[in-house]
Protein backbone atom coordinates (compact mmCIF):
# COMPACT_ATOMS: atom_id res chain seq x y z
CA UNK A 1 0.00 0.00 0.00
CA UNK A 2 1.16 3.51 -0.84
CA UNK A 3 1.38 6.59 1.20
CA UNK A 4 -2.10 7.89 1.55
CA UNK A 5 -1.10 11.00 -0.79
CA UNK A 6 0.83 9.50 -3.20
CA UNK A 7 -0.37 8.89 -6.13
CA UNK A 8 0.28 6.03 -8.96
CA UNK A 9 3.16 7.98 -10.85
CA UNK A 10 4.95 7.95 -7.58
CA UNK A 11 4.23 11.86 -6.91
CA UNK A 12 2.64 13.28 -3.79
CA UNK A 13 0.02 15.84 -4.59
CA UNK A 14 0.40 17.06 -0.87
CA UNK A 15 4.15 18.76 -2.29
CA UNK A 16 4.05 21.79 -3.65
CA UNK A 17 4.88 22.15 -7.10
CA UNK A 18 3.81 24.26 -10.62
CA UNK A 19 0.98 24.65 -11.58
CA UNK A 20 0.32 24.17 -15.64
CA UNK A 21 -2.51 26.20 -16.11
CA UNK A 22 -5.58 25.50 -19.17
CA UNK A 23 -8.94 27.19 -19.33
CA UNK A 24 -12.58 25.82 -20.15
CA UNK A 25 -13.77 22.71 -22.39
CA UNK A 26 -10.42 21.63 -23.04
CA UNK A 27 -11.06 17.92 -24.33
CA UNK A 28 -8.73 14.95 -24.57
CA UNK A 29 -7.68 15.62 -28.37
CA UNK A 30 -6.43 18.78 -26.45
CA UNK A 31 -4.63 16.46 -23.87
CA UNK A 32 -3.51 14.24 -25.95
CA UNK A 33 -3.80 14.26 -29.83
CA UNK A 34 -5.33 11.16 -31.52
CA UNK A 35 -2.58 10.80 -33.84
CA UNK A 36 -0.31 9.90 -30.84
CA UNK A 37 -2.80 6.91 -29.11
CA UNK A 38 -1.21 4.02 -31.31
CA UNK A 39 0.61 3.51 -27.70
CA UNK A 40 -0.27 2.51 -24.29
CA UNK A 41 2.73 3.18 -22.94
CA UNK A 42 2.55 6.25 -20.00
CA UNK A 43 6.01 7.50 -20.74
CA UNK A 44 5.50 7.87 -25.01
CA UNK A 45 1.77 8.98 -24.76
CA UNK A 46 3.95 11.80 -22.38
CA UNK A 47 5.96 13.42 -24.62
CA UNK A 48 2.76 14.50 -26.47
CA UNK A 49 0.38 15.60 -23.34
CA UNK A 50 -1.13 18.64 -24.86
CA UNK A 51 1.35 18.86 -27.64
CA UNK A 52 -0.66 21.28 -30.16
CA UNK A 53 -2.07 23.05 -27.07
CA UNK A 54 1.22 23.49 -24.91
CA UNK A 55 4.16 22.07 -27.18
CA UNK A 56 6.34 23.49 -24.02
CA UNK A 57 4.78 21.26 -21.60
CA UNK A 58 6.12 17.76 -22.31
CA UNK A 59 9.30 18.65 -22.34
CA UNK A 60 8.95 21.38 -19.30
CA UNK A 61 6.47 19.64 -17.14
CA UNK A 62 8.56 18.11 -13.72
CA UNK A 63 7.20 15.19 -11.63
CA UNK A 64 5.24 16.42 -8.84
CA UNK A 65 3.51 19.23 -11.06
CA UNK A 66 -0.24 20.11 -11.40
CA UNK A 67 -2.30 20.58 -14.05
CA UNK A 68 -5.24 23.38 -13.18
CA UNK A 69 -8.57 23.88 -15.48
CA UNK A 70 -11.64 25.53 -15.63
CA UNK A 71 -15.13 23.98 -16.64
CA UNK A 72 -15.67 20.80 -18.54
CA UNK A 73 -12.03 19.56 -18.37
CA UNK A 74 -11.41 16.26 -20.57
CA UNK A 75 -14.42 16.46 -22.32
CA UNK A 76 -14.76 14.00 -25.52
CA UNK A 77 -13.38 10.60 -26.41
CA UNK A 78 -14.00 7.97 -23.54
CA UNK A 79 -10.03 6.14 -23.79
CA UNK A 80 -8.00 6.41 -21.28
CA UNK A 81 -4.67 7.83 -22.75
CA UNK A 82 -5.47 11.57 -21.57
CA UNK A 83 -5.23 10.43 -17.97
CA UNK A 84 -2.50 7.94 -18.61
CA UNK A 85 -0.40 10.87 -20.43
CA UNK A 86 -0.41 12.93 -17.60
CA UNK A 87 0.61 9.77 -15.36
CA UNK A 88 3.25 9.07 -17.82
CA UNK A 89 4.41 12.87 -17.39
CA UNK A 90 4.85 13.11 -13.82
CA UNK A 91 1.71 14.52 -13.46
CA UNK A 92 0.82 14.52 -8.87
CA UNK A 93 -2.95 15.70 -10.01
CA UNK A 94 -5.65 17.70 -11.64
CA UNK A 95 -7.39 20.55 -10.20
CA UNK A 96 -10.66 21.72 -12.55
CA UNK A 97 -13.72 23.68 -11.64
CA UNK A 98 -15.41 20.56 -13.52
CA UNK A 99 -14.57 17.39 -15.11
CA UNK A 100 -16.04 15.18 -17.78
CA UNK A 101 -17.74 12.47 -15.99
CA UNK A 102 -15.80 9.67 -17.98
CA UNK A 103 -12.62 11.70 -17.50
CA UNK A 104 -13.00 11.79 -13.98
CA UNK A 105 -13.57 8.12 -13.62
CA UNK A 106 -10.30 6.99 -15.89
CA UNK A 107 -8.18 9.38 -14.16
CA UNK A 108 -9.26 7.81 -10.82
CA UNK A 109 -9.15 3.80 -12.05
CA UNK A 110 -5.63 4.65 -13.09
CA UNK A 111 -4.63 6.47 -10.12
CA UNK A 112 -4.27 10.30 -10.82
CA UNK A 113 -6.21 12.41 -8.31
CA UNK A 114 -8.67 14.66 -9.78
CA UNK A 115 -10.58 17.70 -7.01
CA UNK A 116 -13.35 19.31 -8.18
CA UNK A 117 -12.48 23.22 -6.90
CA UNK A 118 -14.85 26.02 -7.96
CA UNK A 119 -11.87 28.33 -7.06
CA UNK A 120 -9.66 27.03 -9.47
CA UNK A 121 -9.67 30.10 -11.74
CA UNK A 122 -8.10 31.91 -8.82
CA UNK A 123 -5.11 29.94 -9.51
CA UNK A 124 -2.56 30.98 -12.30
CA UNK A 125 -0.14 29.57 -14.41
CA UNK A 126 3.26 28.87 -12.93
CA UNK A 127 2.11 29.34 -9.01
CA UNK A 128 3.15 26.73 -6.51
CA UNK A 129 0.40 24.64 -5.13
CA UNK A 130 -0.75 21.07 -3.26
CA UNK A 131 -3.47 19.39 -2.63
CA UNK A 132 -4.87 17.84 0.34
CA UNK A 133 -6.92 14.83 -0.62
CA UNK A 134 -8.28 13.75 2.68
CA UNK A 135 -9.59 16.75 2.87
CA UNK A 136 -10.02 18.47 -0.31
CA UNK A 137 -7.96 21.67 0.04
CA UNK A 138 -6.49 23.57 -2.62
CA UNK A 139 -3.52 25.70 -1.19
CA UNK A 140 -1.71 27.86 -3.63
CA UNK A 141 1.70 28.79 -2.07
CA UNK A 142 2.10 31.81 -4.26
CA UNK A 143 -0.88 33.81 -3.11
CA UNK A 144 -1.22 32.57 0.51
CA UNK A 145 -4.47 31.38 -0.37
CA UNK A 146 -6.20 28.19 0.22
CA UNK A 147 -9.21 27.41 -1.93
CA UNK A 148 -12.02 24.20 -0.88
CA UNK A 149 -12.31 21.61 -3.41
CA UNK A 150 -15.15 18.54 -3.13
CA UNK A 151 -12.81 15.56 -1.17
CA UNK A 152 -12.92 12.12 -3.21
CA UNK A 153 -15.12 9.61 -1.04
CA UNK A 154 -13.04 7.58 0.97
CA UNK A 155 -13.52 4.38 -1.62
CA UNK A 156 -12.49 6.75 -4.64
CA UNK A 157 -9.59 7.50 -2.03
CA UNK A 158 -8.63 4.16 -1.91
CA UNK A 159 -8.12 3.47 -5.74
CA UNK A 160 -6.08 6.61 -6.07
CA UNK A 161 -3.63 5.01 -2.97
CA UNK A 162 -3.44 1.92 -4.42
CA UNK A 163 -2.06 3.12 -7.74
CA UNK A 164 -5.38 2.57 -9.52
CA UNK A 165 -8.59 0.31 -10.13
CA UNK A 166 -6.19 -2.68 -11.53
CA UNK A 167 -3.84 -2.56 -8.54
CA UNK A 168 -6.61 -2.05 -6.30
CA UNK A 169 -8.60 -5.29 -7.55
CA UNK A 170 -4.93 -7.43 -7.27
CA UNK A 171 -4.13 -6.15 -3.65
CA UNK A 172 -7.74 -6.89 -2.46
CA UNK A 173 -7.36 -10.77 -4.47
CA UNK A 174 -4.34 -11.03 -3.02
CA UNK A 175 -2.44 -11.31 -6.25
Amino acid sequence: MTDSNTTSGGTNPSDPARAWVFGDNIDTDQITPSRFIVSSDPDELAQHAFEDLRPEFSDSVEPGDFVVAGENFGSGSSREHSPLSLVGAGVSGVVAQSFARIFFRNAINLGLPVLICPGADAIDDGDEIHMDLDTGIVVNHTKDEQYDAEALPEFLQSLVEQGGLKAYTKAKLGR
